[in-house]
C-alpha cells in the first residue's frame, strides 16, 4: 500500500502496458484506493433530527472506497462512501472533474446511508428539530465542499492502480433486515418490526482477485438502513456496513472492503437500539456470509463494466394551497422551517417545483451482471420487482447513488402514507409527495438503460 495526498492505493500504479492487458483471457485491469473522509472538527450529525449539539467524539472513522475498471477507453470508477448520501451537485462536481478521464455514465458515487455521519449541504436540509447555526452551517459547508477534492483525488488514484485482475461475483444473503412499515386497515400507523413485510435479504458480492491469487477487493450490498445506532448515539461511526467492511479487511488481510446499501429505505436492522454490540452483529452477519461466498466457487465476470446514464423528470402530487403553508410557518418544527422557506420564495415570486430530477444508471458486464444504481432512499418493492421481471440471477441493484434527495414510495406504498410517503418529504425539502405513476416510470426506465439480453429468463 502506498499513499499519495491522504490517499491510499492497495498495490503499486500500474504502467500503460499493464493497463492494457484487459486482453488477456479473463483479465480485466482494476485499480482501488481509499481516503479518509472523517470530519477534522467537531459537526452536527445527521439521519436524526434531535440531535442538536456538534461533535467531534470519533467512534469509528469514515472512508470514500473507489473501484476502477478497465482501461483508458473504457474506464469506470465507483466510490462507496460512508455518508447518509451525497447531493447531486457534489456527484456532477467530482464526475465534471473527471471528464477527460472518465465518461458521465461510467462513474457512479454510491452511500452507505449512516445515521451516525456528518450532516452535508443540499442534503436533509429540514430534518432538524432545532435548525443548524450560522458557525455550525458552515462547518457543514466546509465539509461538503471539501468532499469534492477527496472524491476526485480517490477516484484518480484507483484509476492510477489499474492492473489485471480476475473479477467474480456470487449471490448470498443475510436475514437481519426487517420490514419497518406498521400497516393497520391500509395505513401506515409507525415504526416497528413487520413479519411478512416486503425485504430483500439478497447480498450480492464482487471479488477481485490478482493475478497472484491474493484478494484486493469486496464490494458487497444488502438492502438495509444504516440504523442500527440510533439518535442518542451523538458520535461518529459507519454502523453495521463501516463495522462489516473493518471485519472483512481483519479476515482477509491486504484487501479493501466497499458497501452499497440495496432498496431497503423501508427496512432497518433487527436487532437495533442495543448500541454497538447490535451493529457487530449486524456486521458479523455480513462478514460472515462474505466469508462463505468466497470459499464457494463465484462467476466471473470478463467484460468491463459499460454504463448507462438516464435523468427523468419525476412528477410531485398536487401541492398544498398558500394558507397551508401559512398555517404550517407558525410552527418550530421542521414542517414549520420548510414551510417558512417556500413563502419566502413565494412571495419573491419563485415558484414552487411540481416536479424533481431523478438520476438512474446501470451497468453491464458484458451478459453476466447487470448493476443498477437508484438515487435516493429507494422502497424495497423496486428491488423485488425488478428481480421479478429481470433475471434475478444476473441482476444487483443499489440504491443512495449519484443523489439523496428524498424517500422513493412505491406505487403500493403511497396510498399507505406515512413516513416513507409524506413526512420524510418535509425532511429533503421536497414540498409534496411523489405522484402514482413514478415507480412505472422509474422500472420502465431501468429496462431501458440495460441490454435486452437481461429479460428473465424464467
Amino acid at each position: 500500500m502506498w499513499t499519495l495526498i491522504g490517499v491510499s492505493v492497495y498495490g503499486c500504479a500500474s504502467s500503460p502496458a499493464a493497463r492494457g492487458a484487459q486482453g488477456a483471457p479473463g483479465l480485466i485491469p482494476v485499480g482501488v484506493a481509499e481516503v479518509d473522509i472523517t470530519p477534522t472538527e467537531a459537526i452536527r450529525l445527521t439521519g436524526y433530527g434531535n440531535r442538536e449539539q456538534p461533535t467531534d467524539d470519533v467512534r469509528q472513522r469514515l472512508w470514500g472506497r473507489a473501484l476502477a475498471f478497465g482501461d483508458d477507453a473504457t474506464a469506470s470508477v465507483l466510490i462507496a462512501v460512508d455518508l447518509i448520501g451525497v447531493p447531486r451537485a457534489l456527484t456532477e462536481e467530482v464526475a465534471r472533474r473527471l471528464g477527460n478521464t472518465v465518461r458521465r455514465e461510467q462513474f457512479v458515487v454510491s452511500a452507505t446511508h449512516t445515521h451516525t455521519g456528518p450532516a452535508l449541504a443540499g442534503v436533509l436540509p429540514y430534518i432538524f428539530n432545532v435548525p443548524a447555526s450560522a458557525p455550525q452551517q458552515q462547518v457543514i459547508d466546509s465539509y461538503t465542499s471539501a468532499l469534492a477534492g477527496q472524491l476526485e483525488r480517490v477516484a484518480r488514484a484507483a484509476l492510477a492502480d489499474r492492473r489485471p485482475a480476475r473479477v467474480s461475483w456470487s449471490q448470498g444473503r443475510a436475514g437481519f433486515a426487517a420490514n419497518r412499515r406498521v400497516i393497520k386497515d391500509g395505513k401506515w400507523t409507525g415504526f416497528g418490526v413487520t413479519p411478512g413485510g416486503a425485504v430483500d435479504h439478497d447480498l450480492p458480492m464482487l471479488a477481485v482477485h490478482g493475478t497472484d491469487g491474493a484478494l484486493r477487493a469486496v464490494f458487497v450490498n444488502y438492502a438495509c438502513h444504516a440504523t442500527t445506532l440510533e439518535a442518542r448515539d451523538n458520535f461518529v461511526h459507519g454502523d453495521w456496513p463501516g463495522v462489516a467492511k473493518e471485519l472483512i479487511q481483519q479476515r482477509h488481510r491486504g484487501a479493501l472492503a466497499l458497501v452499497a446499501i440495496g432498496t431497503g429505505a423501508d427496512a432497518n436492522p433487527n436487532p437495533r437500539g442495543g448500541g454497538l454490540p447490535d451493529v457487530q452483529r449486524n456486521a458479523a452477519a455480513v462478514a460472515d456470509e462474505v466469508d462463505r461466498l468466497l470459499a464457494a466457487p463465484m462467476r466471473p465476470l470478463t467484460e468491463p463494466p459499460k454504463g448507462r446514464l438516464a435523468t427523468i423528470d419525476l412528477q410531485l402530487a398536487a401541492l398544498p394551497a398558500r394558507q397551508q403553508w401559512e398555517e404550517q410557518a407558525l410552527r418550530k418544527t421542521p414542517e414549520g422551517f420548510q414551510a417558512q422557506a417556500i413563502l419566502a420564495r413565494l412571495d419573491r415570486g419563485e415558484r414552487v417545483a411540481t416536479s424533481t430530477r431523478y438520476p438512474i444508471q446501470a451497468w453491464s458486464f458484458g451478459d453476466s451482471l447487470g448493476m443498477v444504481f437508484l438515487a435516493g432512499e429507494v422502497v424495497a418493492d423496486y428491488g423485488l420487482r425488478l428481480k421479478r421481471e429481470l433475471d434475478p440471477s444476473r441482476l444487483w441493484v443499489n440504491a443512495y447513488s449519484n443523489d439523496v434527495a428524498f424517500y422513493v414510495a412505491s406505487s403500493r406504498l403511497i396510498p399507505e402514507g406515512g413516513y416513507e410517503v409524506d413526512r420524510s418529504m418535509v425532511f429533503y425539502g421536497q414540498p409534496a409527495r411523489l405522484a402514482g405513476d413514478t415507480e412505472d416510470r422509474i422500472i420502465s426506465t431501468v429496462r431501458t438503460l440495460l441490454p435486452r439480453s437481461f429479460a428473465s429468463r424464467r
